[in-house]
């Protein structure tokens, strides 16, 4: 584990870590990125125990267990506001008087959408990788010119939702589609909403909202929240499209799906994948997994680490492009597939999975 690049350096790196509270994707993108490192020799290689299950467990195993000779995870540098919107003022405010000390962080990992807001601003320079956010142009975290920092990295696929929202009308030809979200800043910015009106007044179809509770401290009150809108939704719509937020997860998804398919209402994941396999009609997404987003996240900490400008390594994707289809659920809504769709779709899934 020797690199050239650290023979002038005094001590290790060291990493922090910042979210608005916990998610499935953030441990999957930490534990990923970490796996990235290993593989390109930064950590020496272990196997991460099945039983860790949060960001927090994770960065708390990693802080204690990790072996590098380049870089530290801080065992004190996990922070997370629970999704407490109080307490999120306050942990802003000691997180970034932390930032503004010398030599105290090195690198910050900003996971999700609260902590983009929060972390990337002009109030620090330490660079900083934005993570797992649905819209960062809609938050600001992008502008024409590019980020809007020099010491902030993010990626956009600007064109991701338009086209997952596009193939939806053009497969259902829906007339009135249902939307749950969270009316609030960062909840519209999950379910990229301003882009789903616009198709809606360009294409002819109408908009139904229902508003959930996402980034709550409360998660039951999340999950009761879509499950409601479900219910109201699946009485007036003729399709869903199924937004990112914190009340959509494994265990309300099982009951979210028949709800949706004892009325015969079309869903789409917003999600991807694996919320295909658990019920929900279609999706287009990335592959399964984090893999390529690990080797793409632990390369650009690495040359950022080494003195690269963030925003110069931010880039635009547009991966997201395989179709998913559960026949199980097209079977029980009664949606013919015709053969030209089946053969255009990556993934068939031939059954609904339990979580």
């Amino acid at each position: 584990m020797n690199d050239p690049s650290m023979l002038n350096k005094q001590h290790k790196w060291r990493i922090a870590y910042y979210q608005g509270g916990e998610y499935y994707d953030y441990y999957q993108y930490l534990k990923a990125t970490t796996e990235g490192l290993m593989a390109q020799g930064w950590i020496a290689p272990q196997t991460i125990p099945k039983e860790l299950k949060t960001a927090r467990e994770l960065w708390h195993w990693l802080a204690v267990n990790s072996r590098s000779d380049f870089i530290e995870f801080i065992p004190d540098g996990f922070y997370s506001a629970d999704w407490d919107r109080s307490y999120r003022l306050q942990l802003r405010q000691i997180t970034l008087q932390r930032l503004q000390q010398k030599h105290e962080v090195d690198l910050l990992l900003a996971m999700g959408s609260w902590a983009g807001v929060d972390m990337a601003v002009d109030r620090h320079s330490v660079p900083t990788m934005v993570i797992s956010v649905n819209d960062p142009r809609s938050l600001g975290l992008i502008r024409d010119q590019g980020a809007a920092y020099q010491h902030v990295y993010v990626t956009e696929d600007p064109q991701r939702y338009e086209r997952q929202v596009s193939l939806f009308h053009d497969l259902i030809r829906f007339e009135t589609l249902g939307v749950a979200y969270e009316d609030s800043f960062e909840g519209r910015s999950y379910a990229s909403i301003d882009i789903i009106e616009r198709l809606a007044e360009e294409r002819g179809f109408k908009v139904i909202s229902c508003f959930t509770k996402s980034d709550v401290a409360d998660q039951q009150q999340a999950n009761d929240s879509v499950i409601s809108c479900f219910r109201d939704l699946a009485e007036q719509v003729d399709a869903i499209y199924v937004t990112t937020q914190g009340g959509v997860n494994n265990d309300t998804i099982p009951l979210l799906v028949e709800i949706a398919n004892q009325h015969r209402i079309p869903t789409f994941s917003q999600y991807g994948q694996r919320e295909v396999k658990q019920g929900y009609l279609m999706s287009l997404s990335q592959s399964e997994g984090f893999m390529d987003e690990g080797k793409v996240l632990s390369d650009v900490a690495i040359r950022i680490l080494k003195g690269v400008e963030p925003a110069s390594l931010a880039k635009r994707s547009s991966e997201a492009n395989r179709i998913t289809l559960n026949l199980k659920t097209a079977e029980q809504i009664g949606l013919y597939l015709n053969a030209e769709l089946l053969a255009a779709a990556d993934q068939l899934y031939w059954q609904i999975e339990q979580p």
